[in-house]
């Protein structure tokens, strides 16, 4: 038997080897002492001086001597290496699985251990039989902190180095820079492995990690991350990984706060936010204004608000325009459109200009929109600052005709450039609402869904982008999909559509009582935000609901607000074109049919801006027909088809089954209820050869009644 056994600390070598000692003529290596034959057992070879080695490599050459050596991977002195040649194989040992574990805990604790238990010590020791030995006494509540004073002697022997390397390993820091340690690092490294307290990754274990939390001292652990973060900064490269594990450990000195100082603008918001109020609560000097976009990239508009109000107010230059830009992100998030404008525009700079024109737009005040757009012309030839650009100059267009291919170019080119960028609103927000104002659900759904894979804007633009997905869908038809969309509660302009959203999909399903529970908090959501260009959908959604719970009075101002902007922006037929779609819906329901017929007279004077509002303008005169009880099936089922095709397929099945029920001719009706079924699905049902009705089919079923009183 000529065998080495190669492993770190706590596998078992010993145990081995006190095995091996039963057997007839194994002696244990003692200087000085000679065999005469027999086996051989080394322990700790690793540890032997030169000397010791020589002796060993000596015993060795004797054939006729069985040698057994026990060593740690590391040191390997070259003696050693020598005595390990003359061996003729190695025994490998590993660490316990599962199984192995519970019956160390059962031979140790005289008892089967729980399932449970036996997950937790593996878990916690990696299956190293050492640390499981070491932690089976504390089996009551396997906890690592129990079993660090068990594990303080192999700590406390580590030189510095070493411990450096423990405690970077316990905060999460694997790859150590240049400067940390004396020695080179793959030796320390090698040391702190050989010691049993990794696992096979080079990972901390669990309970070595908590010995050394509870072993090492505190300023010992605060010098070793102060070495680390100069270390760290000296070495150049990415910042944030180290910077983060720091913070995780709380690490808080001056070297570590000009860390997470220069981390920061590189980290993702969320970790941004925190490494920059680390920094500055160690008294480190912080980029404020970065602060503050970090905050509102994070979901946090109303702290950033005040950390971006306050470097307006005392800062200079460079800091103050990148606070007014900040700003005015975080208020248009907050549906604060006009002021987000103002401070655009205050902050200056070409692209600030631009953000500035579209809230000018949105706002109304289309002569600052057109001042802003022209220094705007200005920004850098950079694909962000041309999508930036473009879209304001297809909002500015949209007043006066066909502007949505523009702002959908310049999502497309947004998607390469927009998930680190603080923005407003997206191209691809802006350019949904376009398609969903001219009728065009159809359009605004691949828009949309690249923005969201592009990750467009970040997180604060998620819900914006996700609950135009889902208005799209309502006004197709998928109540199921719209329902998704609405997602949490949000806050802010997003709030508003979520109400509308909410409020949008319980009318459509004819669901009065999940209507009413939703109408109080959709009415404060309209409330906390002022009327602009860009939230007349979900109000005038809520502006039908409102009628049909005889409760327009708290909406009127919204309203009126609404149509004075539209007003001013010139009654651009992209733009009011669905507003006056609610409004005929909703005087319907109010039972005012001249107000009804003002809004259809509106849509009919525009119906040549495009095929969409000419099919609004038609089915306007037909539905306003029909609630006067004049029914014709082939107008109205052209009329249904038509709003149908432009993407308004709830309307166009509503406008069948409103006409069935209110036409006195029995066959007509049964044809309409055919007409609306088919208009559920994803596609017209093509026009029916008019067939006699057989014999019993001249009424509606209760069903088919109830169905119409639905839609």
């Amino acid at each position: 038997m000529r065998l080495a056994v190669i492993a770190p600390g706590g596998y078992g070598k010993s145990a081995l080897l006190d095995r091996l000692a039963e057997v007839d003529g194994a002696v244990r290596h003692r200087r000085g002492v000679v065999p005469d034959a027999g086996l051989l057992l080394v322990d700790d070879a690793h540890l032997l001086g030169d000397a010791g080695l020589a002796e060993v490599a000596e015993l060795a050459a004797d054939d006729r001597l069985g040698v057994v050596v026990a060593a740690r991977p590391w040191p390997r002195p070259h003696g050693l290496s020598a005595v390990l040649a003359r061996l003729r194989g190695q025994i490998v040992l590993r660490p316990f699985d599962r199984d192995r574990v519970a019956a160390c805990l059962r031979v140790v604790t005289g008892a089967d251990p729980e399932p449970s238990t036996v997950d937790k010590v593996h878990a916690l020791t990696g299956g190293v039989p050492g640390l499981v030995h070491r932690l089976a006494p504390h089996l009551r509540a396997p906890d690592p902190a129990l079993a660090a004073e068990d594990l303080r002697f192999d700590v406390d022997r580590l030189d510095r180095d070493a411990r450096r390397v423990l405690v970077a390993a316990e905060a999460g820091i694997a790859d150590l820079p240049p400067g940390v340690l004396d020695r080179q690092a793959a030796e320390v490294v090698a040391e702190v492995r050989a010691g049993g307290l990794t696992a096979p990754d080079g990972a901390l274990l669990p309970v070595a990690a908590a010995a050394v939390r509870a072993v090492v001292p505190d300023e010992e652990r605060a010098s070793a991350f102060a070495a680390v973060a100069t270390a760290r900064l000296a070495a150049g490269g990415p910042l944030v990984a180290t910077a983060r594990a720091l913070l995780d450990a709380g690490a808080s000195g001056p070297e570590a706060a000009e860390l997470y100082a220069a981390a920061a603008p590189e980290a993702e918001p969320a970790q941004a936010v925190r490494l920059y109020a680390a920094a500055a609560a160690a008294g480190h000097e912080v980029d404020e204004a970065g602060w503050a976009e970090a905050e509102v990239r994070a979901g946090d508009p109303a702290a950033a608000l005040r950390r971006a109000d306050a470097v307006i107010g005392r800062g200079t230059g460079a800091a103050r325009a990148r606070a007014a830009a900040v700003a005015g992100a975080a208020l248009a998030h907050r549906g604060q459109l006009a002021r987000s404008a103002e401070l655009y525009r205050w902050g200056g700079g070409a692209v600030s200009a631009a953000f500035a024109a579209i809230g000018y737009v949105g706002t109304g005040k289309l002569e600052e929109a057109r001042l802003a757009l022209k220094d705007a012309e200005d920004a850098p030839p950079t694909v962000f600052a041309g999508a930036v650009t473009a879209t304001a100059r297809g909002v500015l267009d949209s007043v006066a005709g066909p502007a949505l291919s523009t702002v959908v170019h310049a999502a497309e080119a947004m998607e390469a450039v927009g998930a680190g960028a603080l923005l407003p609103d997206s191209p691809a927000a802006i350019a949904a609402l376009m398609a969903l104002h001219g009728g065009d659900p159809a359009a605004a759904e691949p828009v949309l869904d690249r923005a969201v894979a592009a990750r467009v804007g970040g997180a604060p633009l998620v819900a914006r982008h996700r609950l135009l997905r889902g208005w799209a869908a309502m006004v197709a038809g998928d109540e199921a999909a719209a329902t998704a969309a609405v997602g949490a509660e949000p806050a802010g302009r997003d709030a508003v559509f979520a109400a509308g959203l909410a409020v949008g999909v319980a009318r459509r399903g004819s669901d009065l009582g999940a209507l009413r529970r939703r109408w109080e908090g959709a009415c404060a959501a309209v409330a906390r935000q002022p009327v602009d260009l860009f939230t007349l959908l979900p109000l005038g959604e809520l502006a039908v609901a409102a009628a049909r719970l005889g409760d327009r009075d708290r909406l009127a101002p919204h309203v009126a607000a609404a149509w004075e902007l539209l007003a001013a922006l010139g009654d651009p037929p992209l733009w009011t074109t669905m507003p006056h779609w609610h409004g005929l819906h909703a005087e319907l329901l109010a039972d005012d049919p001249d107000a009804a017929r003002g809004h259809a007279d509106a849509l009919r004077a525009a119906a040549d801006a495009g095929p969409v509002t000419a099919a609004l303008a038609d089915a306007a005169q037909v539905w306003l027909r029909v609630v006067g009880g004049d029914v014709d099936r082939d107008a109205v089922e052209s009329a249904a088809r038509a709003l149908h095709t432009a993407g308004l397929r709830w309307d166009g099945a509503r406008l069948a089954g409103q006409a069935a029920i209110r036409t006195p001719d029995r066959a007509a009706m049964v044809g309409l209820l055919e007409c609306a079924r088919g208009l559920q699905g994803p596609a017209a049902t093509p026009p029916r050869t008019r067939r006699a009705s057989p014999p019993g089919s001249a009424s509606a079923s209760c069903r088919s009644r109830a169905w119409c009183w639905r839609a």
